[in-house]
């Protein structure tokens, strides 16, 4: 018996997610707790597993697709339940179907729900032409709301007779999309086969002349369904490429946006524009109009959190930012020294875990730092755990999960713990419990490039450090020697509201303190 997963909460506020790989495939046989698919979150990367055994019936996404939260992601026969109910279905069907199924109809395809609240939609291109033969579950256009692309499929086979919108016109829920002609089968076929290709060269618009047309621009169609999401369509789109000459190298022939580069890359020229044999002047003059390009893109998933936190943080929170330099000569010799040690055990010794374990000793001095203060500035919350974040460059975008309980840790603790969560955060599979909670957060935009930066405030917390590059500068020494130097330049942001420049001064002082006296920083250590 077919069953529908229901798409589970994924997260705190979460509602919706990003389809970014299907695991599985129609036909597949899968086993319970098996990975189904790959969804992205504004927060993470989730994997979706299988909850019974059975075999996959239908996939309700595209790759790239908005899924929402407890609506159906796939269908399922699950394993030793009996399929009584799509027998009574097909049976149902069939006796539904009139006696005299000759010939064809017309039918109106009613644009359905496309997301809770959305009543219209923009249609962003018509992936088939009037008078196309077209099968289930076709793409038959893309479409644009107020929160995703979405992807129209058929629901039937047929033939295109009618599109009711052209491109770039806002289309209702619940109306008519599309018009297609259906041919009807009572166990057998009704026509002959050559029917439906008689249909076609009735209602297929006429090839542009020849004369009009170099063959020498004309690409093969090797792909005609092309199997596709709507972000590499779109991007096909503005490469000025036929998607259905791309030979797809996914499941099925699926094209992927690697494909596309591919198709340019081996000298392929992009689809020759159709020209409208009612407008070729308006053709000509737009190409003549046209010196540059220009491309789109939505802003979703972990950039759309990001512009939302970063937008509420510096809205909200009066940022002042101060800096200072740090000698890590010393600490620097003690880490060499302790490297191979501890990479035979396993442990990747960076410096990050000493500027977290750093901080965390420096808070127990300077509470304040590991505060939050409410929307309306009247009350400030102190933790006891030094939660400390470190933002991470992921493939998803920017990803701060913490580590939690600092004060409670060792340096050794600390890197075992920076080495796992920054390998997750790269992978975009940080879970939702380490992305939370955080109470201060450390930035390294260093490791990149740059010495100074004015880094902004994740909110609630109420302070970040930047640490710049690290660079060999000329000091005097005690002795009024130049000498060479390990340096690093790092930025202080603070919310002042509840802290003053002499407070966060003191507080770097001692922080650097620990950095450039390895020694006192393992005796403050108890």
């Amino acid at each position: 018996m077919s069953k529908e997963f229901i798409l589970p909460d994924i997260g705190e506020g979460i509602v919706e997610c990003e389809v970014v790989e299907w695991l599985v495939a129609v036909g597949d046989t899968v086993k319970e707790d098996q990975p189904i698919c790959d969804v992205m979150t504004d927060k993470a990367l989730v994997q979706i597993p299988a909850v019974h055994d059975g075999v996959i019936t239908k996939l309700h996404y595209a790759k790239g697709d908005i899924a929402k939260v407890h609506e159906p992601l796939f269908a399922m026969n699950v394993e030793g339940d009996a399929p009584v109910e799509e027998a009574t279905a097909e049976a149902s069907t069939a006796k539904e179907q009139p006696a005299a199924t000759q010939g064809s109809h017309l039918e109106d395809f009613i644009l359905p729900d496309i997301g809770e609240g959305i009543v219209e939609c923009e249609i962003v291109e018509w992936l088939v032409s009037e008078g196309e033969l077209i099968k289930e579950d076709q793409a038959v256009c893309d479409v644009m709301t107020d929160k995703a692309l979405v992807q129209i499929p058929a629901k039937y086979d047929g033939v295109v007779e009618k599109l009711y919108y052209q491109k770039g016109d806002i289309a209702q829920v619940h109306s008519p999309l599309f018009q297609v002609r259906l041919a009807h089968s009572n166990g057998t076929q009704a026509a002959p086969a050559k029917s439906v290709e008689e249909e076609l060269a009735i209602h297929k618009p006429q090839p542009v002349s020849s004369s009009t047309s170099s063959p020498a621009v004309t690409q093969p169609i090797i792909n005609g369904k092309a199997v596709a999401s709507p972000a590499v369509r779109r991007r096909a789109r503005e490469m000025d490429i036929d998607i259905r000459q791309v030979p797809g190298s996914g499941k099925n022939g699926r094209v992927y946006k690697e494909d596309l580069e591919k198709f340019l890359s081996a000298g392929a020229r992009p689809a020759a524009p159709v020209v409208s044999e009612a407008a070729p002047q308006l053709t000509t003059n737009t190409a003549n109009t046209v010196t540059g390009g220009a491309r789109v893109e939505p802003i979703r998933g972990m950039k759309a959190a990001m512009a939302k936190q970063m937008v509420a943080s510096v809205s909200t929170i009066p940022h002042f930012t101060y800096s200072d330099e740090i000698d890590l000569t010393e600490l620097i010799a003690l880490r060499l020294s302790l490297k191979e040690q501890y990479a035979k055990q396993g442990i990747k010794l960076t410096m990050m875990p000493f500027f977290i374990k750093a901080l965390s000793l420096a808070i127990k001095e300077f509470p304040i730092l590991n505060s939050q203060v409410n929307d309306e500035c009247t009350e400030l919350t102190y933790f006891d755990d030094h939660n400390i974040g470190m933002a991470v460059d992921s493939k998803l975008g920017l990803l701060v999960p913490n580590i939690k309980g600092c004060q409670n840790k060792s340096i050794v603790d600390v890197a075992e713990a920076v080495t796992k969560l920054t390998d997750a955060a790269r992978e975009g599979r940080v879970s939702p419990d380490d992305l939370k909670g955080g109470t201060i957060s450390i930035s390294n935009i260093g490791a990149i490039g740059g010495t100074t930066a004015t880094p902004i405030i994740n909110k609630p917390e109420v302070a970040i450090v930047a640490l710049g590059k690290l660079q060999h500068l000329p000091r005097f020494d005690a002795d009024g020697n130049v000498v060479s130097r390990s340096i690093m330049q790092v930025s202080w942001s603070g919310d002042h509201r509840v802290i003053d420049g002499g407070t966060i001064a003191r507080f770097n002082n001692l922080w650097k303190s620990y950095l450039e006296e390895p020694a006192k920083m393992m005796m403050a250590m108890r």
